[in-house]
C-alpha cells in the first residue's frame, strides 16, 4: 500500500495551444526522461510526445501519450492530450481512467471554448485538478482575469497558492503562498530553483493573498479556522494537508501560474501534483456485480484483490494490438489468463509494456493504479479485464455522436483492400470515428467530429496503408424531427395461402424538444390484453427500425415519443414480425403527417483576431447565418464568440487567415442542433432526392 500511496495518475489537458504538450517536454526533462527538450514546431523532431509524424508537421496532439516519470519519492503516470475538440474522444478516456489533472490555461486567453468541454469531461469524471496559468510572459498576461473567468464561466472555487512576479517582458517568477517564498528559475534551461525572501514591492501583495488563501481553505479544516481566528500561526504542513483534502474531494482548485515555453514554474507544479492531487488510494471507484443484478460494488486498490482492469485505448503496432489499460485492482501477470467482461472469453497475456510515448519497456506485473499496455490482446476501447472469482464491469467511455461525414473512393482495386484494412483498424482505435456503406450509392462514408478529424484519418490512410482514395465533399449529419402531435391507426394484413400475417396498432407519435438530444421514448398503454405482451417489445423495435432513415431526406429521425394506446390481433395469423412491420409503416404514415423539419448542428465558433479585423470577422459570421454570442477585447486582440451552423463552416481555416492575413485564430465544438429555415431545408431535401435518383457508381 506504501508504494500505491506514492502512485499519480494526472493528465494534461486545455484549449488547443494553451502549451499542454509544451510543458509536458518540460516535466519530462526536469525529471530526467529526457535530456534534451525539443520544442513542438521546432526542426529538430518535434516534442516528444508528439511521436507521430503527421503530429509533429502539423505541430498538434493528436493522440494521446502516456508516459512515466519519478519526482522525488513518487511514480507519475502523465498523459499528453489532444486540445483540438475532433480528437476529445483522446481527453475523454484519459481523464476516463486517471486520477487527477492539469488543466493549463493561456494568460491572455483565460477559459476559451474548449476549456468548457475539458471543465465539463473532469466534472463528469470526477476529477480533482490543479489550474496552471501558462504563458505568463506573453504581451497582456492577466492572471486575475484567468482567475475571474474560472470562477465565474466555469463555477470553480479557485484557490491561487501563487502569485506572479511581474508579467509578460517583466515575468520574474511566482511567490509561494504557502511557504511565503519567492521562487525563481536559473540555468540556461530553468533547472535551478531559487528560494528566497520576498521582495519589498510584494511583500504587502503576497500578505493579502496569502490571507485570502487561509481564508478559503480554512472552510474544510475546523483546526484552521480556530486558530485563525485567535490569530496564531499556522504550520506549512497544515495547510498542505488542507488543500490536499480540499482538492480531492473537489471542493477548490488550487491555482499556480508559469511560463513552460521560458522554463519557469514548472518544478513547483509538479511538487503541488505530489502534493495536492489524489493517489489510487484516495480515489473511491465501483463496478457493476454482473453476478448480482449489475449491483454497484467498491473496488479497492488491494494487489491481492481479484483483477479488475480497464482497456481505455487501442493503438496498432507491429507486433500487434496495443491495448492500453488502467489497473484498479488485483494485479496482472505476464503468462496469465484473464477474461474480458463484455465477450466472457479468457485470454492468455504475453507481454506487458510500461509506455514512454512510442517506446516501450517490458515488465512483468503491474498492480492498483499502474497505467500499462498489453500487446496481442484482442479486445476492445472500454472493455474490463477481469482475474478469477469475479464477473466486474467499470462504466464505459461517453462517445459523441459524429456530426460531419463524407464519401470516399478507392483509387483501383488494390487499394480497396488496404482501405477496408484501414477503416477497420481506425473503428477498433476511435469510438468516434464511423463507417458505413450508402444504400443508394453504395459508396463508402466515412464520419466524425470535425474536417480536422477525418483529414487526419484520410491521411494516415494513406500514409500508414499505402491506399490513395478519392474524397467526396463534406456531408453535415442533418437530423429529421416532428413538429406536431399525429395519431396512428394501422393495419397489417396479408394472406398468402396457410397462415398470414395480421397486426393492428393504434397510437399517437409526440414530439419531443427539437434539440438533437431528445432520442426516443416508448409508452406502452394497452389494457386487457388488446395486444399481448410478448409482441409489444417487436411494437417497440418496429417504431425504433423506422427511426433510422426518415422520409424526408434519409437522415436519422430524433425526438419522437411513441404511444402505443390499442390495437387488435389474431389468434393464428399474429406474430412478433407482423408486429414490427405494422408498427415500422404506422411511424413512417405518423410521420408524414407531423409536419416534420430537419435540425442542423450548431457549433460554438471561437475567433481571436487583430482588433482591426474584428469588424471583417464579424460580417462574415453573419454572412454564414451566425448569430454573435458576444466579443471581448484582449489586450490588441479581440475574440469573437458565435454560434454558427457547420454547413457554413467548411473550409473556415482558410477564410480566417484571408481575413485577419494569416493572424486570426478560431475553435469550434457542437453546441447543439436547431431547426434548419425552410427554404434552405427544402433545398437540402431537393439534393438528397436528386443523389437518390442517380445510379450507383
Amino acid at each position: 500500500m506504501e508504494k500505491i500511496s506514492r502512485i499519480r495518475n494526472i493528465g494534461i489537458s486545455a484549449h488547443i495551444d494553451s502549451g499542454k504538450t509544451t510543458l509536458s517536454e518540460r516535466i519530462l526533462y526536469y525529471t530526467g526522461r529526457i535530456h534534451r527538450m525539443q520544442e513542438v514546431h521546432a526542426e529538430g523532431g518535434g516534442a516528444t510526445l508528439d511521436y507521430m509524424d503527421i503530429e509533429r508537421e502539423r505541430g498538434i496532439t493528436i493522440t494521446s501519450a502516456a508516459t512515466q516519470v519519478g519526482w522525488k519519492d513518487k511514480s507519475i503516470n502523465l498523459i499528453d492530450t489532444p486540445g483540438h475538440v475532433d480528437f476529445t474522444v483522446e481527453v475523454e478516456r484519459s481523464l476516463r481512467v486517471l486520477d487527477g489533472a492539469i488543466m493549463v490555461l493561456c494568460s491572455v486567453g483565460g477559459v476559451q471554448s474548449q476549456s468548457f468541454s475539458v471543465d465539463q469531461q473532469m466534472k463528469r469524471y470526477r476529477v480533482p485538478r490543479i489550474a496552471f496559468i501558462n504563458k505568463m510572459d506573453r504581451a497582456g498576461a492577466d492572471p486575475e482575469l484567468v482567475r475571474r473567468d474560472l470562477r465565474e464561466k466555469l463555477n470553480l472555487n479557485v484557490v491561487p497558492v501563487q502569485i506572479n512576479m511581474g508579467a509578460a517582458e517583466e515575468f520574474k517568477g511566482v511567490i509561494d503562498l504557502v511557504t511565503m517564498e519567492a521562487v525563481t528559475f536559473e540555468g540556461r534551461d530553468g533547472e535551478n530553483v531559487r528560494r528566497g525572501p520576498i521582495p519589498a514591492e510584494y511583500v504587502d501583495r503576497a500578505a493579502r493573498a496569502r490571507e485570502e488563501m487561509l481564508d478559503a481553505i480554512c472552510m474544510f479544516n475546523d483546526e484552521m479556522m480556530e486558530l485563525l481566528l485567535e490569530e496564531r500561526p499556522i504550520e506549512q504542513d497544515m495547510i498542505r494537508r488542507t488543500i490536499r483534502e480540499a482538492t480531492i474531494n473537489r471542493d477548490i482548485v488550487p491555482l499556480m501560474m508559469g511560463a513552460a515555453f521560458k522554463n519557469k514554474g514548472v518544478q513547483p507544479l509538479m511538487d503541488a501534483v505530489c502534493d495536492f492531487l489524489p493517489s489510487p488510494l484516495d480515489r473511491s471507484n465501483f463496478a457493476l456485480d454482473h453476478d448480482n443484478e449489475g449491483t454497484e460494488v467498491p473496488l479497492s486498490s488491494d494487489p491481492d484483490a481479484p483483477l479488475v482492469s480497464m482497456v481505455f485505448k487501442i493503438s496498432d503496432d507491429s507486433f500487434g494490438q496495443l491495448s492500453y489499460l488502467r489497473v484498479y485492482q488485483g494485479r496482472i501477470v505476464k503468462g496469465g489468463q484473464y477474461r474480458n467482461a463484455r465477450t466472457n472469453r479468457k485470454q492468455r497475456v504475453g507481454r506487458i509494456v510500461r509506455m514512454h510515448a512510442n517506446d516501450r519497456e517490458d515488465i512483468v506485473d503491474a498492480g492498483p493504479g499502474d497505467i500499462v499496455a498489453l500487446l496481442g490482446v484482442d479486445c476492445a476501447s472500454g472493455d474490463t479485464i477481469c482475474g478469477d472469482g469475479v464477473n466486474y464491469s467499470l462504466e464505459s467511455i461517453f462517445v459523441a455522436d459524429p456530426v460531419i461525414s463524407l464519401s470516399i473512393t478507392p483509387a483501383g482495386s488494390a487499394d480497396q483492400e488496404r482501405m477496408a484494412k484501414a477503416l477497420s483498424r481506425f473503428i477498433k482505435e476511435d469510438p468516434t470515428f464511423r463507417v458505413s456503406t450508402d444504400a443508394e450509392t453504395g459508396q463508402t462514408v466515412i464520419a466524425g467530429m470535425g474536417e480536422l478529424h477525418l483529414d487526419v484519418y484520410v491521411e494516415r490512410m494513406r500514409r500508414e496503408f499505402r491506399a490513395e482514395v478519392t474524397v467526396g465533399v463534406p456531408n453535415v449529419s442533418y437530423r429529421e424531427t416532428p413538429t406536431v402531435e399525429s395519431a396512428f391507426n394501422y393495419r397489417h394484413k396479408k394472406q398468402t395461402g396457410g397462415s398470414g400475417q395480421y397486426a393492428h396498432v393504434i397510437g399517437r407519435l409526440i414530439p419531443l424538444a427539437q434539440d438533437g438530444e431528445a432520442g426516443y421514448e416508448f409508452e406502452d398503454n394497452i389494457k386487457s390484453g388488446r395486444i399481448p405482451s410478448e409482441y409489444i417489445p417487436a411494437v417497440n423495435k418496429g417504431f425504433q427500425a423506422a427511426m433510422k432513415k426518415g422520409p424526408l431526406a434519409g437522415y436519422e429521425i430524433v425526438g419522437c415519443k411513441m404511444c402505443l394506446d390499442d390495437g387488435s390481433y389474431h389468434s393464428v395469423d399474429s406474430s412478433e414480425m407482423a408486429f414490427r412491420i405494422a408498427a415500422r409503416d404506422a411511424f413512417v404514415e405518423a410521420f408524414r403527417r407531423s409536419r416534420p423539419c430537419l435540425l442542423e448542428p450548431i457549433m460554438g465558433v471561437e475567433i481571436e483576431t487583430p482588433r482591426e479585423f474584428q469588424g471583417a470577422v464579424v460580417g462574415d459570421l453573419s454572412s454564414r447565418r451566425g448569430i454573435i454570442l458576444g466579443t471581448e477585447t484582449r489586450g490588441n486582440h479581440a475574440v469573437v464568440r458565435a454560434e454558427v451552423p457547420l454547413a457554413s463552416m467548411f473550409g473556415y481555416a482558410t477564410v480566417i487567415r484571408g481575413l485577419s492575413k494569416g493572424m486570426g485564430t478560431f475553435s469550434m465544438e457542437m453546441a447543439r442542433y436547431a431547426k434548419v429555415p425552410a427554404k434552405i431545408g427544402e433545398e437540402i431535401i431537393r439534393a438528397r432526392q436528386e443523389n437518390s435518383r442517380q445510379p450507383a457508381g
